[in-house]
């Protein structure tokens, strides 16, 4: 009796220590993002109130030239791209689109330099002739193109005093791409858990590969959490990174620990594949191994100091899960990315066992003792 109590107030105390873990690590990315960004979950912590005297961030203001200017911050907060809201300046005049001006935004400089193709498609057309156009998303930055796409649309119905509003069914991405990649997220996240079968996994990988990581270009690493952490997300659109987002910090509560790790990211599915394609693997003894542990352990916490004073945030660029997307990927990014694929080859999974900050940021949400089984 004394020992089935002992058993469950130990299992009782694991489950609060994981608790606190997730508490904790949820502080430490909220503190980078507050440092970074000044915001959280899309809160502007250094924005000032706005007030309807013509300030520069007004929704609406004339110019003394008779120009409008339509400030979509507001208007659009519950339209983001892939870092989070994309705020646009849409200058009207005679009824007409004049320009329209990126304001700051978190997307990745890469991808948004891309989706600002768009910018100008709008240029000489009438409110209503706007209105009624169908662009197409750039190649290579579709959450971004989105993001401005329906940023315009916002803004012009808003200029045009229609202010209509999207309805629910019109903030879910509808796309092949999304219907697909969300289908492969459910399988990596769920399948696992009743299916212990070799070929499954070998599929189930080549799907994390293919769809998540080159098709979709979805995967948790600094860049994408912090952006969520500072900007909020729109669930409805973001469907897939949320189902990784539970994988990753809501399945280690239930006992299953580096789920997201295992079984769903796309670049430690990448490197379990290509080790298949090497029978010979380099044996490290385990003081090695421990070694080599410990050094990813202080990496990350070099890393994370580097974010928490603002001496280096670029370091977050630099993980290799942004080379799935290969047509925006820094040639540092996609050679590192190489470097790892060639070594696990012969060494199983070495990002992610000796190098990943983002696996170690999950692993710290995760701290805790095994569950006591009676």
């Amino acid at each position: 009796m004394e020992k089935t109590k002992l058993t469950t107030f130990m299992n009782y105390r694991n489950i609060l220590q994981s608790i606190l873990s997730l508490v904790i690590c949820v502080l430490l990315v909220m503190a980078v993002s507050i440092r970074r960004d000044g915001k959280i979950m899309g809160y502007d912590l250094q924005a000032k109130k706005h007030v309807v005297n013509g300030n520069v961030g007004d929704t609406l203001r004339v110019l003394e030239d008779g120009a409008t200017i339509v400030n979509t911050t507001e208007l659009a907060k519950d339209i983001v791209g892939y870092g989070g809201i994309v705020p646009l300046e849409i200058s009207l005049k005679e009824g007409k689109v004049v320009k329209i001006d990126a304001l700051k935004n978190s997307e990745t400089p890469a991808f948004f330099q891309k989706a600002s193709e768009l910018l100008t498609v709008w240029n000489g057309k009438d409110i209503d002739e706007a209105q009624r156009m169908t662009v197409d998303v750039v190649s290579g930055a579709t959450l971004s193109s989105n993001a401005i796409i329906g940023n315009v649309q916002r803004g012009l119905s808003y200029a045009s005093m229609k202010n209509t509003k999207s309805s629910m069914l019109d903030k879910f991405e509808l796309s092949a791409k999304s219907i697909v990649g969300l289908l492969v997220a459910l399988m990596a996240a769920v399948l696992p858990l009743i299916i212990k079968n070799r070929r499954y996994r070998m599929f189930q990988q080549i799907l994390n590969v293919v769809v998540l990581g080159f098709w979709c270009g979805t995967f948790l690493n600094y860049t994408s959490i912090i952006n969520y952490m500072s900007n909020g997300m729109n669930l409805l659109t973001l469907l897939v990174p949320v189902v990784m987002l539970i994988t990753a910090f809501v399945y280690p509560l239930l006992g299953k620990k580096s789920y997201y790790c295992t079984n769903v990211c796309p670049f430690g599915a990448l490197q379990e594949l290509s080790g298949k394609c090497v029978r010979y693997k380099i044996k490290m003894k385990p003081a090695t191994v421990k070694r080599l542990d410990r050094l990813r352990q202080l990496l990350w916490a070099f890393l994370m100091i580097m974010l928490w004073t603002g001496a280096w945030f670029d370091w977050i660029d630099y993980e290799p899960f942004s080379a799935f997307i290969i047509q925006s990927a820094s040639w540092v990014v996609i050679v590192i990315a190489v470097v790892f694929v060639a070594l696990s080859t012969v060494i199983i999974r070495p990002y992610c066992r000796f190098v990943c900050p983002t696996g170690s940021l999950l692993k710290f949400s995760q701290f805790s003792r095994k569950i006591i089984h009676k």
